[in-house]
């Protein structure tokens, strides 16, 4: 009988192991599951970012909507509207020659500005880079090739990410953290994969089109739309390709502080 008994206290116990074991299992299925449509929930619609623009150097309209996703993910569009604080950043998608006058001007007047570049910059103007890093600015993500991340699925969002990331790091023991979609493109999923990624994504509160660089508009039009168009928390977003820009940014500069415009670091913005 006592033998008997002892058999039969082992069955339970081992009826009780299997049991609990299959709760934590079935536990751990469901979290997963979870995690996945969860994930699969975030939409993929494609935005493309725009801004309405004000008179009187009021801040520009953003989109409620648009503005949100960004806020979301803790990334950046515009400032506080209260302080006359100014972030200027720069797209660096190739070099056509006017980077280092744009480093020279920065220099003179003190500003620290932000290079979002690509692994195809990264390439052909080490050198320059290198001078961003150690002058004072914040060189930022631009991906690799430039591809429209909600085009793309979230293990090559991470490719296109984290390859120049390592490259960076690599060469200048420089750790990026800041990122700017390709094209202004972006969807809820890849904000959210790009915050995985530990980046801040940077959108703009003002930009023109000065991008072709074989069609400027030329100096005193460039010179008008960036001074007229001046507000507070402004992320002026300027492309370094071109010859327009990189004439009248000292004259940007000097006109801006004089407004009573101070600019700031990416580092030091304030919401």
């Amino acid at each position: 009988m006592k033998d008997r008994s002892i058999f039969l206290s082992f069955c339970c116990l081992i009826v009780l192991i299997f049991s609990v074991c299959v709760f934590i299992s079935e536990k751990n299925t469901d979290f997963q599951t979870l995690e996945t449509n969860s994930s699969n929930e975030l939409s993929n619609k494609k935005i493309n970012w725009g801004i309405k623009r004000e008179k009187d150097h009021i801040q520009p309209d953003l989109g409620k909507v648009n503005l949100s996703l960004i806020n979301e993910c803790e990334g950046y569009a515009i400032g506080n509207k209260e302080k006359p604080y100014i972030y200027l950043t720069f797209d660096e998608g190739y070099e056509a020659g006017y980077t280092s006058k744009i480093l020279d001007v920065l220099k003179e007047n003190n500003v620290k500005g932000a290079f979002f570049i690509t692994a195809h910059y990264l390439n052909t103007n080490e050198d320059l880079v290198k001078r961003m890093i150690e002058e004072g600015h914040i060189v930022g993500n631009h991906t690799v090739n430039h591809k429209s991340m909600p085009d793309i699925s979230d293990e090559q969002i991470k490719e296109e990410v984290m390859k120049l990331h390592i490259s960076i790091y690599e060469k200048f023991g420089y750790e990026m953290k800041y990122l700017r979609p390709p094209k202004g493109e972006y969807s809820q999923r890849t904000l959210n994969t790009c915050n995985n990624l530990g980046y801040k994504t940077v959108m703009w509160s003002f930009a023109y089109k000065d991008w072709e660089e074989n069609n400027q508009s030329g100096e005193e039009n460039a010179k008008k739309m960036i001074i007229n168009n001046l507000h507070n928390g402004e992320i002026m977003l300027l492309h370094g390709n071109s010859k327009d820009n990189c004439n009248v940014l000292d004259f940007i500069i000097k006109e801006t502080k004089n407004k009573g415009y101070e600019f700031k670091s990416l580092d030091e913005f304030e919401l």
